[in-house]
């Protein structure tokens, strides 16, 4: 029996740190290459990381909500044979010339939960397996849970086409969903990460800036240093809206579906940014070129207990008012679950974020790098406003757009603002335009 001293592994390129949010094992747990080992918050995703040798647990060094580097001791593990930790300078007489298995296992441990080879979960001894047994893993048909390949899918030898491939792959992204922020000033300031703190005083207290929010952090940051924004504020009366949103809730609860107001904002706002473009736009810098995009894929800021995330509603323009209630839904409650897929949290076009959840109205949101628009809505006021002479009650919604002054120009940007104002004041022109 040999001592196994298991090192924090690498968890990807450029990735040297992370936090424990998670242990699966205690002092004289059994444990195998298979075994669920921790749950790792690197500053991309939350990883789950398995054992990297069988054997009996020992000593657990670390503790959940600590934040270790590449190369810290995380556990001893009791193994079978002469294999043993290269850096243990307690066991010397393990120690081998070549590289023990172990040590490629521990190597090996940084694909599990990430990306394996091509996208593909799997541990290292089914990755083993099927190349013993010439199986492409990415052809397997993956039973285990969130998408991962089991020794007893391996020996099934199901395969898959294309689409069952591209499924897999999927699942595996969704262990390491990225998180991109694009949040106001003022969300970022109000929220705070809950993580081991190191009091010196009475008076001050010091929490780590790392995970999310130390993403979230950088983020904001290069959009600021780098897109010169500026911001319109505005109001509509969407009496009218609420009306029809009032109308509509018999239907909504028929059809078991919540409309909410998002989906007439996410309409109005494609239906703007097909008169004025360049809202919809990116900056090649390397190219100096200006890239007209011809889709819509909208971005939606969502508040979660880790911090800000921004699920993605890819082609939001092909998508009905019920469609796109419901994807609203369904992003929002998987992405506080943690449970979105990488491809969920990338590539949108224009974002949207509401302060009015929080009681807030006007603002100035931080423009969701590369993008060059971001449209912050307020919550809905009734008060007294002047029409034709009279003065009336009125339900009027707080509109805040920051946008990129590189490229778009104040007039334009409020012709773009009252274009969605257009269409939130009157619903049914929203059958002329979407």
């Amino acid at each position: 029996m040999a001592i196994y001293e298991y090192k924090f592994p690498e968890l990807g390129e450029g990735i040297h740190e992370g936090e424990i949010v998670k242990l699966h094992v205690k002092a004289g747990d059994n444990v195998t290459d298979e075994s669920l080992f921790m749950d790792v918050q690197n500053d991309k995703a939350i990883v789950e990381v398995a054992s990297p040798v069988d054997g009996k647990v020992i000593e657990v060094k670390v503790k959940e909500g600590q934040l270790c580097h590449v190369g810290d001791v995380i556990a001893t593990i009791e193994v079978a044979g002469d294999v043993a930790s290269s850096a243990s300078d307690k066991q010397p007489e393990t120690v081998k010339t070549e590289e023990p298995k172990a040590e490629k296992n521990a190597a090996k441990t940084a694909d599990i939960g990430l990306k394996s080879s091509k996208g593909v979960l799997a541990t290292p001894s089914v990755r083993k397996l099927a190349r013993d047994k010439g199986i492409v893993l990415a052809e397997i048909t993956a039973s285990g849970k969130n998408g991962r390949i089991t020794r007893e899918d391996v020996l099934a030898g199901t395969t898959g086409g294309g689409e069952k491939s591209a499924a897999i792959t999927e699942a595996a992204e969704a262990r390491v969903a990225p998180v991109t922020a694009a949040v106001s000033g003022n969300e970022l300031a109000a929220k705070s990460t809950v993580a081991t703190s190191t009091t010196t005083s009475n008076q001050v207290e010091r929490v780590p800036l790392k995970g999310i929010r130390k993403l979230v952090a950088n983020a904001m940051v290069k959009s600021v240093y780098t897109i010169p924004h500026v911001t319109l504020m505005d109001e509509v009366n969407v009496s009218a809206l609420v009306a029809f949103r009032e109308r509509m809730k018999p239907t909504s609860e028929k059809n078991g579906i919540k409309i909410t107001y998002l989906p007439f904002i996410i309409k109005a706002m494609i239906a703007a940014a097909r008169h004025y473009p360049v809202l919809n736009a990116e900056i090649d810098e390397a190219q100096s070129e200006v890239i007209y995009k011809k889709y819509y894929n909208i971005g939606i800021a969502t508040d979660t207990d880790n911090g800000l995330i921004v699920p993605v509603i890819v082609d939001a323009d092909r998508k009905n008012l019920w469609s796109l209630a419901t994807s609203i839904k369904d992003l929002a409650e998987r992405g506080r679950a943690g449970k979105l897929a990488g491809h969920e949290l990338r590539g949108s076009t224009m974002s949207i974020t509401n302060i009015g959840s929080a009681g807030g109205m006007f603002f100035t949101p931080v423009i969701n790098f590369p993008e060059v628009a971001i449209l912050g809505t307020g919550r809905i006021t009734e008060k007294p406003i002047v029409s034709e002479g009279q003065i009336i009650p009125a339900h009027m919604m707080a509109l805040s757009l920051s946008f990129d002054h590189r490229i778009i120009d104040g007039a334009v940007a409020q012709k773009f603002l009252n274009e969605i104002k257009r269409l939130l004041a009157d619903p049914e022109q929203f059958l002329m335009e979407v």
